[in-house]
């Protein structure tokens, strides 16, 4: 889950640059929403299974929980 959480992570920054030119986009902000609710069941689903892996992820990707 560790690589499935990273390209989420840099497809949610690059979803969220891609908003703050196109306020009206409403398909790209409905995947926006989806996708960040995907990486946070996979950061749950981490946590659960391998905490210092959850950390380390969390750590290298500028994550806060």
């Amino acid at each position: 889950p560790q690589a499935q959480i990273s390209i989420l992570t840099a497809r949610i920054k690059e979803v969220t640059e891609h908003l703050k030119s196109n306020k009206h986009d409403r398909m790209a902000r409905r995947g926006l929403i989806q996708m960040v609710g995907k990486r946070k069941r996979l950061l749950k689903y981490l946590e659960k299974t391998n905490f210092e892996a959850y950390k380390a992820t969390l750590e290298k990707l500028g994550l806060r929980k």
